[in-house]
């Protein structure tokens, strides 16, 4: 009887453990993502100003900011969603997806999409990330539909 009430007690736990707050991982230390974007490997930059955990969805974060491209400035809004956790010894990995929407103005303006790597080393000495890697490969697509460009940014 204890062991079957142990069980149900773990069991219990897991099921209704939260996943910690990163927000401030995606605001990348008020640094920009700096990448690509089309087969030209025209620089581009994006920067997170906002991101807050989803209260309802602990797995999903809500982000704002801006994207740099040539001249063209564009703010978006977006969500950011953790879909796998590889807990190692030393050595996290996070995947997931992006979803991110420019403000419609004009013809370069359009969603970008895609997945996302973040990889930290934790040192368990003084319970704090080392360092970290964070890597967002996907497309962006004009709202006209007519331009579709890969992109690859980093932090």
């Amino acid at each position: 009887m204890k062991t079957l009430l142990f069980l149900f007690l773990l069991f219990g736990n897991l099921a209704f453990s939260q996943m910690p707050n990163i927000a401030n991982v995606w605001l990348n230390n008020s640094k920009p993502y700096v990448g690509t974007i089309g087969n030209n490997k025209t620089e581009m930059k994006l920067k997170i100003n906002i991101s807050e955990q989803d209260k309802k969805n602990d797995q999903q974060y809500f982000v704002a900011g801006y994207t740099l491209v040539d001249r063209t400035f564009s703010k978006f809004e977006g969500k950011i969603i953790i879909t796998k956790y590889k807990d190692g010894n030393k050595r996290n990995v996070v995947f997931g997806e992006y979803d991110l929407a420019e403000e419609p103005n004009g013809k370069h303006t359009g969603t970008l999409k895609g997945k996302f790597i973040y990889t930290f080393n934790w040192n368990s000495k003084s319970e704090k990330i080392d360092s970290q890697f964070i890597e967002l490969i996907g497309d962006w697509t004009s709202y006209d539909g007519t331009m579709t460009y890969r992109t690859n940014l980093k932090n």
